[in-house]
C-alpha cells in the first residue's frame, strides 16, 4: 500500500519519531511505500535540508532492507512566497524526482507555521509554478484563516467553510494561472469542499485530486478531546458521511494517512496530530465491511496514487487486516487515538 501523507519527525523532533521507526511501523501495517511532509524541523524548503532527508531517508530503507523489509521513501519539498524558493524547489523535484515526490503548499498555519496566509501571496506562487511550466503534483493544506474563530472547542475554531473557501480559492488561483500540474487537495473533510472538487473535475479545466483521512471518514467532532485534535479539525456526522461515501463511490481519490505522532504531553499541552496507520486499517476494514469491491480498495491506496504521481504501484496489494497489525500499529506509540472506538 502507498500512504502519500505522513510526517515522520525526526531530526529535532526525534523524540516524537524517527524516519527509521515510522517506516518499520508502517511496513508491518503493510505500507511500502511513503510520501514525507516537509514540514519538518528544519524545514525542507532548501537544497541542504532536502538532500540531507533524501540520504537519511536512504540510510533508513537499507537498514530495513537488511531485515527482509522493502520499503520505498519520498519527500515533499515546502513552498513558501518567495519567487526564488519556489524556483528551486522546482529545480530540486526536476533534478531529485522521484525521491521528491511534489510539492506542499500551506494555505493556513499549521505543525510548523508554514502558513502562506495571504490571497495575493497564494497566487504568486501558482502564477510562479505555471511560469516555470511545473507539471507535478502540489498537495494544499486547504484551510483559510479569515475564518477562524475564538471558540473554545477546536472544531469551531477552524469551522467547514474555512476549508470550503480556501479549496475554492486554490481552484480559482491555478485555474486562472494556467497551472498544468495536479492540484491535490489533502485531508478533505467537508462535503462543501468535496462538491467544489466534484464540479473542477467535471469542468476539465486543471487536474484535480482530493484525499481522505481515516478519522475524517469515521470519526465526527462529538469525538473531540485532547488527543483527537488536528487539522483540519473533525467535523459533523453528515460531512463525515459525505467523506467516507465519497471513498465508496470514487468521488475522493486516495486514502492518505496524516500520520502526524506527537508526544502525550505535546497533545496534553495542545499540539495537532495523530498517529495515522492503525486508522487506516481500521478504515480499510470498514469499507470491506461496506462491500468495497476489492479494485475500487486497491485504486484508493496504490494505483490511482501511482498515475497521479507517476511511480509504480505499492508491491505488497492490500493485505487481509488482522489483530496483530492493529496491536503493532497501536503499540508503537505513546497514546492511540483509536483506544476508545469498539474493533
Amino acid at each position: 500500500m502507498i500512504d502519500p501523507h505522513v510526517h515522520l519527525r525526526d531530526w529535532n523532533e526525534s523524540n516524537k519519531e524517527t524516519i527509521l521507526h515510522g517506516l518499520e511501523t508502517a511496513w508491518e501495517c503493510g505500507i511500502d511505500v511513503l510520501f514525507d511532509m516537509p514540514n519538518t524541523s528544519p524545514a525542507l524548503t532548501g537544497r541542504e535540508s532536502v538532500l540531507r532527508r533524501i540520504e537519511d531517508g536512504r540510510k533508513a530503507t537499507e537498514e530495513l532492507l537488511r531485515k527482509g523489509k522493502k520499503v520505498e521513501y519520498h519527500i515533499y519539498l515546502g513552498l513558501t512566497s518567495e519567487v526564488n524558493q519556489i524556483k528551486e524547489m522546482v529545480d530540486l523535484y526536476n533534478e531529485l524526482f522521484p525521491s521528491v515526490i511534489g510539492l506542499k503548499l500551506f494555505a493556513s498555519h499549521s505543525t510548523g507555521n508554514m502558513g502562506i496566509i495571504g490571497e495575493e501571496d497564494q497566487k504568486k506562487v501558482w502564477s510562479t509554478l505555471s511560469s516555470l511550466n511545473y507539471r507535478g503534483v502540489v498537495a494544499v493544506h486547504s484551510e483559510k484563516t479569515s475564518y477562524f474563530t475564538s471558540a473554545p472547542s477546536h472544531y469551531a475554531s477552524r469551522p467547514r467553510e474555512s476549508e470550503i473557501e480556501s479549496v475554492r480559492d486554490q481552484i480559482r488561483f491555478a485555474t486562472d494561472s494556467s497551472f498544468k500540474g495536479t492540484l491535490h487537495i489533502a485531508h478533505i473533510s467537508t462535503s462543501g469542499a468535496l462538491s467544489l472538487v466534484k464540479e473542477a473535475k467535471e469542468k476539465g479545466e486543471i487536474m484535480i485530486t482530493a484525499g481522505a483521512t481515516a478519522h475524517h471518514a469515521l470519526l465526527n467532532y462529538s469525538s473531540e478531546n485532547q488527543i483527537l485534535r488536528m487539522n483540519p479539525p473533525l467535523r459533523s456526522e453528515e460531512d463525515r458521511l459525505s467523506i467516507f461515501n465519497g471513498l465508496l463511490t470514487g468521488d475522493i481519490d486516495w486514502i492518505e494517512s496524516d500520520h502526524a505522532p506527537h508526544t502525550l504531553q505535546d497533545k496534553m499541552e495542545g499540539k495537532c496530530g495523530i498517529p495515522g496507520f492503525e486508522g487506516t486499517l481500521l478504515l480499510i476494514e470498514e469499507l470491506r465491511r461496506k462491500g468495497i469491491k476489492e479494485e475500487r480498495l486497491s485504486a484508493l491506496l496504490s494505483s490511482n496514487i501511482s498515475s497521479a504521481f507517476g511511480i509504480e504501484e505499492s508491491k505488497m496489494g492490500v493485505p487481509a487486516i488482522t489483530e496483530e497489525m492493529k496491536k503493532k500499529a497501536a503499540s508503537a506509540y505513546p497514546f492511540s487515538p483509536w483506544a476508545s472506538r469498539k474493533r
